[in-house]
């Protein structure tokens, strides 16, 4: 080899050995020249992916049973943090002054009380949204802590291993609080999923996706368009704008959630060495957990609420950038300059560690069956009427109407959905149960495989659509919300309830009313003292919290037994269907549901039963 050879070689290896991440990312970023409602963002790419904290418990309880439970505190409060670079940092209300705010990894099987306390400037009520709470826990709106006040939320951790989150759901102002920064990972893992061999630790990574509008000084701008979306011209996950993260070649198991307000996303994975081509990769998992295998893709869409577990393997490209883009077009989303680009992976030359790294495996969880013994098809339409967003022309302001539909604890009913004439894309987000997609019609026309690979808590409804799910009502009765997950349509004023009984009227016997009201006054949050904080009185808390039994141990196998045996599953008798119901809502005669069977359907008139006021 000659010595120019061996000298060219040389600077070449030197030259590239000190290419900087910042050098690599100049050369190969996008630079968007379309239209910005914020500032223009001119540092795509150049700053890490946040990751957020793990939250640990500050006290055991230690239960005779050995069902311990953990107590945790968190407080929410205002907090700073630099967007822009080159402006304020922007004024932002998280938990734990952080935003995300902290992850919790909970074992199944372990009980978890989270004191959570308001120092923030207004009302909070925390949602865990995707595990069965009892209604008192779950978030209900109405039941907000004023600033100086807080309240212990108990959580079962009792399904199996499952990707969800928390975020606030204080009434008419979710979706404010929420863009502000209240909102977190929670997850769930079980031992079934520990032994999968999945990717874990640094190779398992949360990522929340979102949208949000700037004012020219950094701050926040939260302008509605009339009610009818804040779609957003900065891309963010985690709350960084286009993020890079740094990969080895290797599996990841990237989670992602569409934390937005009103931006609807659909992914794809392009490499430098081909930018016209898009990855396949793994969908293993849903709002309910894993499928029962992977489902293979190479686009992935996401509503809001939705949450999708997915393998990606980057060992294919050593040395190059992978970067996430999202399609441009999608439904009512406003696009602007540069939201079709989401974030980018800095992929490595070695890998380190190729601890779970192995084929993704083809059995990951039992999914169940789609049920086949529904007793009743009820029917929901999400319309807009003047300013107002409703369902079945209710909204949540309308106290004496909001309870729509009355389930019996353990049936199993059809809820048909249908995007009526307000347009707008509608994440349907039901409390309490996992459901399975049956159908959608209209609109896109089909349900995508990872659509209905696995059980959900939030199902896309796009302008024009109609979609069926299925549920089972259990395993507690009370009073749960439904709702628009655009957070935007909830606040104005897409939001009601249903009440899970086993009453034939609206109401409920004495033993059954403490963990079914959402406002019984023993749940209700308490002013912020020193003496409540002690250990002696948290332990006194777990306690009580323990002896009331509110989630039978976590045994499920057996509340599902009782349920089975009294005839709550739905495939009993015809007493426990329901006959076609109507509900008078301003005048006009709405059919709600129908009992389902080879029978001729029954058909009847008269008034909805109405609910408390108070609720």
């Amino acid at each position: 080899m000659s010595l120019f050879r061996v000298w060219r070689n040389f600077c070449t290896a030197t030259l590239l050995a000190n290419i900087s991440l910042a050098d690599l990312t100049e050369r190969q970023t996008p630079r968007p020249t379309g239209h910005w409602l914020s500032p223009e963002y001119k540092w795509i790419f150049e700053y890490p992916l946040p990751i957020a904290s793990v939250k640990s418990p500050k006290q055991t309880f230690k239960a005779p049973s050995g069902a311990d439970i953990d107590y945790y505190e968190v407080e929410l409060k205002s907090h700073q943090k630099q967007i822009y670079p080159n402006l304020p940092p922007t004024d932002m209300t998280g938990y734990d002054g952080m935003s995300p705010g902290p992850m919790f990894i909970m074992q199944k099987g372990r009980e978890a009380v989270i004191r959570f306390s308001n120092n923030g400037p207004s009302d909070m009520s925390v949602h865990v949204h995707g595990q069965y709470n009892r209604a008192p826990f779950d978030g209900w709106a109405a039941d907000t802590a004023d600033p100086g006040q807080y309240k212990d939320y108990y959580y079962p951790n009792a399904q199996n291993a499952r990707t969800i989150w928390y975020h606030d759901h204080s009434e008419f102002t979710t979706g404010e609080h929420t863009y502000h920064g209240q909102s977190g990972f929670y997850i769930l893992t079980d031992p079934e999923e520990q032994a999968l061999g999945l990717p874990n630790g640094g190779h398992d990574i949360t990522l929340s996706l979102d949208a949000k509008v700037y004012h020219a000084n950094g701050s926040l701008n939260y302008d509605t368009n009339n009610n009818a979306g804040l779609w957003g011209d900065i891309i963010q996950v985690n709350w960084q704008p286009w993020p890079h993260h740094k990969v080895e070649p290797r599996k990841y198991r990237l989670r992602f959630l569409n934390g937005a307000v009103s931006r609807t996303f659909s992914i794809s994975f392009t490499p430098d060495s081909r930018p016209n081509s898009k990855i396949d990769f793994h969908v293993i998992g849903s709002d309910g957990g894993l499928f029962s295998g992977p489902v293979r893709t190479n686009n992935l869409a996401l509503s809001m609420g939705e949450r999708y577990e997915t393998i990606v393997d980057f060992s294919n490209y050593k040395g190059q950038n992978v970067t996430i883009y999202n399609s441009r077009g999608m439904g009512e989303n406003a696009d602007y300059a540069a939201t079709d680009l989401v974030m980018r992976f800095v992929v490595g030359d070695t890998v380190t560690d190729n601890t779970n790294n192995g084929p993704v495996p083809s059995y990951l969880h039992n999914v169940p069956a789609i049920p086949a013994n529904a007793v009743a098809e009820k029917n929901f339409a999400f319309d807009r009427v003047g300013d107002k967003w409703v369902i079945n022309g209710v909204g949540w302001a309308d106290i004496e109407h909001r309870i729509l539909t009355k389930p019996k604890l353990g049936n199993v009913e059809i809820w048909t959905l249908t995007n009526g004439n307000g347009g707008g894309t509608h994440p349907v987000h039901i409390h309490l149960v996992d459901f399975q997609v049956l159908s959608r019609t209209g609109g896109r026309n089909t349900v995508l495989p990872y659509e209905s690979a696995g059980l959900k808590d939030v199902v896309w409804l796009a302008g024009g659509e109609t979609v069926r799910v299925v549920a089972r009502y259990a395993p507690w009765a009370g009073l749960y919300m439904f709702h628009c997950h655009n957070l935007v349509h909830e606040d104005h004023d897409m939001l009601v309830s249903f009440n899970v009984s086993t009453l034939s009227q609206w109401g409920y016997s004495p033993n059954e009313t403490i963990f079914i009201d959402p406002l019984t006054p023993e749940f209700r949050p308490k002013p912020i003292v020193g003496e409540d904080f002690t250990d002696a009185a948290i332990q006194k808390k777990l306690q009580w919290f323990y002896d009331s039994d509110a989630y039978k141990r976590g045994n499920l196998a057996a509340v599902y037994s009782g349920l089975d045996a009294g005839g709550g599953g739905g495939g009993g008798g015809g007493g426990s269907g329901s006959a076609t119901a109507t509900a008078q809502v301003r005048g006009k005669t709405r059919l709600i549901s129908r009992t389902l069977g080879p029978q001729e359907v029954q058909r009847g008139r008269g008034k909805r039963q109405r609910g408390a006021s108070h609720l």
